[in-house]
């Protein structure tokens, strides 16, 4: 079984920042793709950021050039500095990693999510 937690949620003034993080724990062998997604009400989930095991990262349109998607492999730990936030940019965010593991088998897990609330 993996485990993820996420923390870093809260409520920001349109123009802030925030840095959310996702830490993954049991039975990995290795981690393959990171990525964060997020959920407004009324909407679609929606891919925000991904970052793959070699580092390369792809945004959507509405977050580039203002957030930022890293990982820690050393911790199996990937985070999403947001900055410039706006309004929109209100929804739960969620991450999500596809993982080896130990059994040698390749899986998705979910994070549960956390509130982003951007104020305006």
């Amino acid at each position: 079984q993996v485990q993820l937690v996420e923390s870093g949620g809260g409520l920001v003034q349109a123009g802030g920042s925030l840095r959310l993080s996702c830490a993954a724990s049991g039975s990995i062998f290795s981690i393959n793709s990171m990525g964060w997604y997020r959920k407004a009400p009324g909407k679609q989930r929606e891919l925000v950021a991904h970052i793959n095991s070699g580092g390369s990262t792809n945004y959507a349109d509405p977050v580039k050039g203002r957030f930022t998607i890293s990982r820690d492999n050393a911790k199996n730990t990937v985070y999403l500095q947001m900055n410039s936030l706006k309004p929109e940019d209100t929804a739960v965010y969620y991450c999500a990693v596809v993982v080896t593991t130990t059994g040698g088998y390749e899986y998705d897990y979910w994070g549960q999510g956390t509130q982003v609330t951007v104020s305006s």
